[in-house]
């Protein structure tokens, strides 16, 4: 029963990433760069930060104690989240070629894939490499594949105004390029996450134990996407943005709040989760490809709701579905081998 509730806390964080970017489209009268710079400082940040306080607050420690406990894990833990964090400037990218649905399916699949298997073998412990995990790691994949020839058979099937209609830069070729980077670039998160669980406190609770090294992979990933936003506020000449009407900043700043909630939902949701599935060591080191599995099944699920796959044939629906099915099973099958 305890997995089953930790593997259900995981899939309504998955649900609340994948809805992250319905609030942005509140955003009135920004740039891309502004708004990304916004939201990223509530979603990489402030929350995670919070999350940190909340996880230190029985232990007697505070977050400035990351830097003095282990500095050598600290460090390398914000190093991957720096390279995490160009994965999420291409993450945008590969959802503006592709689309919501397609965009994080091929992303957030790689990643799924790339950031299970390399975390053990970066962080030395590959023992956690056992055979249902692979396997696990191996029908993720598959159904990843059988959406990304969903996503080709709608490439080919639909016009270019078809396409553009529900995804207005759509380009199947450079979106898929982008997506298999970004979801490369990414996996460095779990990466981190790893590299931050040999930062040892006594006293926090299991279900919050890895958001102290979630604020370090995000704040080094807040670093990457701040630089990069600022460069383009100069470049574009953007910092207007922020001296708007007030009115208007503060429907974007709530939206950008929001949008940031539901992101950093998903690492919270992951931290809750695996504090229930403690009793599963399988269902641990699987769990990072979970989440990012059940974000794929729910941004399709987005995806369909934004008609993003509308003109497409039955037969191409149905590939689609099918390879949402294996996601899905993906999630469990693990534990079941």
């Amino acid at each position: 029963m305890e997995i089953a509730f930790g593997l259900l806390i995981i899939a309504i964080g998955a649900f609340c990433q994948s809805s992250c970017y319905v609030p942005i489209n509140k955003v009135k009268s920004w740039s891309w760069e502004s708004y990304w710079l916004t939201q990223s400082v509530f979603a990489f940040l402030l929350l995670p930060l919070l999350g940190a306080i909340l996880a230190f607050a029985t232990s007697g420690n505070n977050p400035l104690d990351l830097f003095t406990q282990n500095p050598k894990a600290t460090w390398m833990t914000i190093f991957y989240g720096v390279l995490w964090g160009v994965g999420g400037l291409t993450f945008g990218l590969s959802m503006r070629y592709l689309g919501v649905a397609l965009g994080q399916s091929i992303a957030l699949g790689t990643c799924a894939a790339l950031g299970t298997l390399l975390a053990p073998i970066f962080t030395g412990h590959t023992e956690k490499l056992t055979l249902p995990v692979v396997v696990g790691v191996i029908v993720t994949l598959v159904g990843i594949a059988i959406i990304g020839a969903a996503g080709s058979m709608k490439s080919v099937a639909l016009s270019d105004e078809e396409k553009q209609e529900s995804v207005k830069d759509f380009n199947f070729s450079k979106g898929i390029i982008v997506a298999v980077l970004s979801g490369f670039m990414s996996a460095c998160f779990n990466i981190g996450l790893e590299q931050g669980a040999e930062i040892q406190f006594h006293g926090i609770s299991p279900m919050l134990a890895s958001l102290p090294a979630t604020f370090l992979v995000t704040l080094g990933g807040f670093a990457t996407n701040a630089l990069y936003c600022l460069y383009q506020n100069n470049k574009n000449q953007t910092f207007a943005d922020y001296h708007i009407d007030k009115p208007t900043l503060s429907n974007n700043v709530l939206f950008c709040l929001l949008a940031g909630a539901l992101w950093y939902s998903q690492f919270f949701g992951l931290s809750l989760g695996k504090g229930f599935l403690t009793s599963s060591p399988v269902l641990l080191t699987f769990s990072f490809c979970i989440l990012m599995a059940l974000n794929v099944v729910f941004s399709n699920l987005w995806g369909i709701l934004l008609h993003e796959w509308k003109g497409c044939s039955r037969r191409t629906v149905t590939v689609l579905v099918i390879g949402i099915i294996i996601l899905i099973i993906s999630s469990f099958l693990p534990q079941l081998l």
